[in-house]
């Protein structure tokens, strides 16, 4: 039977961590005990030798008391993160009160530690700060493989009605209200809520995204809060969720109308308290996180219907911003094709191709139901399997180009799905609503938003 690690074997070897106080005993004590589970260990007995020691080389950790000498703990913290941005500093004090710890806080310091304490607090402390900057680090090369991955070029407009929506991103950028992304499938609201944080003052924080109808309710709850040790099965620890992940910065949920009843409950009690708990666990926890959500599905229906809290709603759309389907932003259309192309041509280190005119009068005749990320996707598979420097409507897919005298009809050689299929592309690309098309079609909106995955990679 496999051991499940404990928190001393979680601790990386080789952290490098500065000890600063000017008593002998407690210098020694912490070297002794951080040495014991493998850190390298650099001990100052004054701010000087502190600054010093932060100058010559990068410390994962440092413990900073409170009171060094006549020097100020406090008044070290901003000079320490000035030197070396990415440590994680703990303030020891003899005489912790909620005030200090709040102070100690606004200075910059991860957490704090009353003395005397124990090597077993020690231990815990390290384990819990390496975890969490473990999972910054990961969340921050998840944002720079996205980054390079996905061209920003929905925000370069010439629509009004994008335009339009820009505007209120910007000014909702400077409040910490929350904010209702509103529009269909691929219209770029991820990248509208990754641009309102980048505008607000949360910018320096983190970006943490979740994508609500991947997962169980369990399993999206555990993701949201974390989850303690014995919470369900294959929980063999104490895990922090995404909230705690973007502490500080902002929670972008997407595909928000998915949640279960149970987890709006949660959700709305986060946003009215910031207050939470990790599934399996009573102890309440705060966290200061500005929220995002998104959807493409018409929630004041799903509040009629009763598979949405109203209460939640008006939590959540603070400040509402429609994004624009793609077919109503013909301004756009073009430069995208060509900006989509320019940005895949040179990740294979190709001269950017051309549209030809018949190419641009075809991708301005399409409905384009799949929005900017299907025009994405047309134009990376044009530029892999057309060999020419001018793109034309052949290198589209087939759902794209001007059939004549080749459309389904009734009593045709046509395959039932394909009849389907163009039928459920036309509906929904003349329908203002997820919930208007299934409408049109006599099927529920969950089955249509099925069919239009399905048909939108076809």
């Amino acid at each position: 039977m496999a051991q499940i690690p404990s928190e001393t074997e979680s601790i990386p070897r080789g952290l490098r961590v500065l000890v600063v106080d000017d008593e002998k005993n407690i210098r020694r004590t912490l070297t002794v005990c951080l040495e014991d589970i493998g850190c390298e260990v650099v001990a100052a007995p004054s701010a000087e030798m502190a600054l010093a020691a932060v100058t010559q080389r990068p410390f994962d950790l440092a413990f900073v008391d409170l009171k060094i000498g006549e020097a100020s703990g406090l008044d070290l913290l901003p000079k320490l993160l000035a030197e070396n941005p990415n440590l994680a500093a703990v303030v020891l004090t003899a005489y912790a009160t909620f005030d200090t710890a709040v102070e100690a806080i606004k200075r910059g310091a991860a957490d704090y530690l009353p003395k005397p304490c124990t090597p077993d607090q020690i231990r815990h402390l390290v384990a819990k700060l390496t975890e969490r900057k473990a999972t910054l680090g990961r969340l921050a090369e998840l944002d720079q493989q996205l980054k390079l991955a996905v061209p920003e070029t929905v925000l370069e407009t010439r629509s009004p009605k994008m335009q339009s929506a820009l505007d209120v991103v910007g000014r909702a950028a400077a409040t910490d209200v929350a904010v209702l992304l509103r529009g269909e499938s691929g219209t770029g609201k991820g990248v509208l809520a990754r641009t309102l944080h980048a505008q607000s003052r949360r910018r320096t924080q983190p970006f943490v995204v979740v994508n609500c109808p991947t997962l169980s309710e369990n399993l999206l709850t555990s993701e949201l809060f974390g989850h303690a040790k014995g919470a369900f099965t294959g929980a063999v620890r104490d895990q922090p969720g995404r909230v705690e992940a973007a502490e500080g910065g902002t929670l972008f949920l997407d595909e928000i109308a998915e949640i279960t009843p149970g987890l709006q409950a949660k959700l709305l009690r986060f946003l009215q308290e910031k207050q939470f708990e990790r599934l399996g666990e009573t102890r309440t926890r705060k966290a200061d996180v500005r929220v995002v959500a998104a959807t493409n599905r018409d929630l004041d229906a799903d509040v009629k219907s009763g598979h949405f809290r109203e209460d939640l709603l008006f939590r959540l759309n603070v400040i509402e911003i429609h994004v624009p389907a793609l077919r109503d932003r013909p301004e756009d259309l073009v430069i995208l094709a060509q900006r989509f192309l320019a940005f895949f041509a040179r990740s294979v280190g190709r001269p950017t191709p051309e549209l030809s005119k018949a190419t641009e009068e075809v991708l301005l005749s399409y409905a384009w139901p799949g929005n900017v990320r299907e025009l994405r996707n047309a134009m990376e598979r044009a530029l892999i399997l057309w060999p020419a420097q001018v793109i034309e409507p052949q290198a589209l897919p087939e759902r794209m180009q001007p059939h004549k005298g080749t459309e389904p009809n009734l009593g045709g050689d046509f395959t039932l799905e394909e009849i389907e299929r163009r039928h459920v592309m036309s509906v929904l690309a003349r329908t203002a609503t997820l919930d208007d098309a299934a409408r049109v079609l006599g099927i529920d909106s969950s089955t249509l938003w099925r069919k239009r995955k399905k048909y939108e990679g076809g």
